[in-house]
């Protein structure tokens, strides 16, 4: 039997539990594209309903009302009133949030007056348990006059019922609320008919938007000349009929709570959560606990990985010394040691830090302490051209520049959203961690200020802050420059205070130390392999001349052969293809403390910051053959002066290049699609790599 192909529209509030019904329907059968003209993604997966009916499920973003403001609002809206050309869903599936039903019952209520086939799926109900609210399902079906299904889609539990009720629905056809939840004729009596006469198919409640947003719809030009007219005729004022439209609709939701919604607990939860925002929001107290939260986080990355990366840096130099006691003395087993296992060393060392770093941000929002973080940053961010939503992107830019560069759509301000856009990436991300890391260990001592305030942990807080400090420093002196004229209005709000889900803490902790070994791991391992052939080979001879050389310099003097294969190993390296292109643009960089390795490291790490130590790995392995690890390596580095390379301004220069520098391909690439030009990223590569040269040029004087 033929399966029935249909489109199911996925629709509801940001946070009430969409995604997850989405990942749960579809399971693997999904791909992400765009929507056509907005950098907005479109998530599309595909469900079976039952043996005849096989569904598209598109997951339209997050909308709090049918009144839109931010560009991905609009895909929504347009999909919902049937203006958008290329997707006509069948059926409309609206999550509501059981624990906020209010909340959700708005947008609900504007769907169902559409006259669009509607099924509510209730999501939340486990948080709705715990804070005493019951629910009258099938007293909220016969008011709203649509099904309602509850599902819990993290326990698969509802979704056999949700898929029944969908496939019946499809087979009943136009299967929409026989009422109006408001009187929407009464809003514009004379309008509406007379809109309705342009298109018999409009609801009274789609007239309204038409009414309203006509401009926004594929109608031709002689449909758009009447509807202004209809408006002019009949004084049709929609900032008032939207306002009488909503208070309405609450005074409906309202009654309609009464009847089908006992909540006798959730006061209780509420004056806790005030009693600790009196606290945690105080003018003063506040931003305390803000800055000890995150100097906490700061110190944490360092108190609970260093074990497992000792542990992890021992095994691999205990794997180099066995393989290189076993394997033969060819090419391919120096590229093995040398290349993978170096390369390889690279990577892993690092995974402890950036599971630690997520695991914390996860706890923060879970909690509901990263809203609090937005709310306390409100004030300052506007004195600087942004607003308490971009906190939201900086803070994840701690994590990650790209996910956090896309979520800056959720600013609704042009201007503020382009700033935070620009000085995004000067937050530290966690592929600059591993950079810090190392440089930090070596030149900054183990030191404890009053048995627990670390002085490693207070250098890496320091550069956490010097890149939010620039950011804001930047985004203060860009306000002035770029021009775009636009109100702005900063409404958040605060969830109450619950404990993290540590089953969700443990999963982003493992899911983000796999991408980071997958994806960063290959561009890692490409470069790392790259650099060994790099580091080992050079043009004509150089190389055979150099080992021939010195062959003949250990013949004469064997007593100090030791030493002589340390030189060689130096001036091989330093006649290969990476020690030429090294030395090429060394007397740039020379003023800000760097040698010519480091040069190489600079410009590999522009596919990816976290590279860097990749690099370094594979230099000197290439160049010194015995087993100590990459930090004593690094530490007994010194310039062909005997001076060593890693002093304490080198070092903090190089620290401070890495914090302020664009070095990320995909963070050029976000940043293109998002603003929907070159001009941005190029703009930003070039600022922050001036700004970096001039600060570490600065640092590397100074500390000098």
């Amino acid at each position: 039997m033929s399966q029935q192909a249909i489109h199911i529209a996925l629709v509801g509030n940001p946070n009430s539990g969409k995604s997850s019904l989405f990942n749960s329907l579809t399971g693997l059968n999904q791909k992400v594209g765009n929507f056509p003209g907005v950098t907005v993604d479109k998530k599309t997966g595909t469900v079976t309903l039952d043996d005849r009916t096989r569904a598209e499920l598109i997951d339209l973003p997050g909308t709090y009302s049918l009144y839109p403001r931010r560009a991905d609002e609009w895909v929504a809206y347009k999909v919902l009133m049937g203006a958008d050309t290329e997707v006509k869903p069948d059926v409309v599936l609206l999550v509501a949030d059981a624990s906020n039903l209010k909340r959700n019952l708005l947008f609900c209520s504007q769907i169902i007056d559409l006259k669009v086939p509607v099924v509510m799926a209730l999501t939340m109900n486990d948080i709705a348990a715990k804070k005493d609210i019951k629910i009258d399902i099938s007293g909220l079906e016969a008011d709203l006059g649509i099904p309602v299904v509850a599902v819990n889609p993290r326990k698969n539990k509802g979704l056999s019922e949700l898929k029944r009720v969908l496939a019946q629905v499809v087979r009943l056809g136009n299967n929409t609320s026989p009422r109006d939840f408001i009187e929407n004729k009464k809003l514009a009596p004379q309008a509406i008919p007379a809109v309705q006469e342009l298109n018999s198919q409009l609801s009274d409640y789609a007239a309204v938007h038409f009414l309203i947003n006509h401009e926004h719809f594929p109608i031709g030009n002689t449909q758009q000349e009447k509807i202004e007219k209809i408006e002019k005729d009949f004084n049709f004022n929609p900032t008032k009929t939207q306002a009488e439209e909503i208070m309405q609709r609450y005074t409906r939701i309202r009654q309609l709570m009464k009847q089908n919604v006992l909540e006798p607990g959730p006061l209780e939860k509420k004056i806790f959560t005030d009693k600790l925002d009196n606290l945690l929001l105080h003018h003063v107290w506040g931003y305390v606990i803000l800055i000890s939260v995150l100097f906490l986080l700061f110190q944490s990355i360092f108190w609970l990985a260093v074990f497992p990366m000792d542990g992890i840096e021992w095994a691999f130099t205990e794997i180099s010394s066995w393989l290189g006691a076993h394997l033969p003395t060819v090419w391919w087993s120096d590229l093995i040691i040398n290349g993978l296992v170096a390369g390889l060393s690279g990577i892993l060392v690092f995974v402890p830090q950036i599971m630690i770093l997520f695991g914390l941000i996860t706890i923060l929002e879970d909690t509901g302490y990263m809203a609090r973080i937005s709310f306390l940053s409100d004030r300052l961010m506007r004195k600087v051209g942004l607003n308490g939503k971009s906190v939201m992107p900086m803070v994840s830019g701690f994590a990650c520049a790209v996910p956090a560069i896309m979520s800056a759509r959720n600013i609704e301000n042009r201007k503020e959203r382009l700033l935070t856009i620009l000085v995004t990436p000067l937050m530290s991300c966690s592929a600059r961690l591993p950079v810090f890391t190392i440089l930090i260990s070596l030149v900054i001592d183990d030191t404890y200020y009053f048995g627990f305030l670390s002085l490693q942990g207070l250098v890496m807080m320091a550069l956490y802050l010097l890149g939010t400090v620039m950011a804001l420093i930047v985004s203060y002196v860009m306000k002035w420059f770029i021009k775009i004229s636009e109100k702005s209005f900063f409404i958040l709000e605060l969830p109450i205070y619950r404990a993290p889900r540590w089953k969700n803490v443990g999963i982003t902790m493992v899911e983000k130390a796999r991408i980071f070994v997958t994806d960063a791991g290959k561009v890692i391992m490409v470069i790392s392999l790259l650099l060994w052939f790099m580091s080992s080979y050079g043009p004509g001879d150089r190389i055979e001349q150099t080992e021939a050389k010195y062959a003949n310099f250990i013949q004469q003097y064997p007593e100090k052969k030791d030493s002589l294969e340390r030189l060689a190993s130096t001036e091989k390296l330093q006649n290969s293809y990476a020690g030429i292109l090294g030395q090429w643009i060394e007397p740039a960089i020379k003023p800000l403390g760097y040698d010519w390795k480091i040069g190489i490291a600079l410009i590999t790490s522009f596919a990816a910051r976290e590279v860097f130590v990749g690099t370094m790995a594979t230099l000197y392995s290439v160049e010194e053959s015995d087993d100590s690890s990459l930090r004593e390596k690094l530490q007994s580095a010194k310039h062909a002066d005997g001076s060593k390379v890693y002093t304490l301004a080198a070092a903090l220069s190089l620290m401070v290049f890495y914090v302020l520098a664009m070095q990320c391909m995909s963070t050029l690439a976000v940043v293109k699609r998002e603003t929907k030009s070159w001009k941005w990223p190029i703009f930003q590569l070039v600022y922050m790599t001036v700004l970096a040269y001039t600060m570490s040029w600065i640092t590397y004087i100074i500390f000098s």
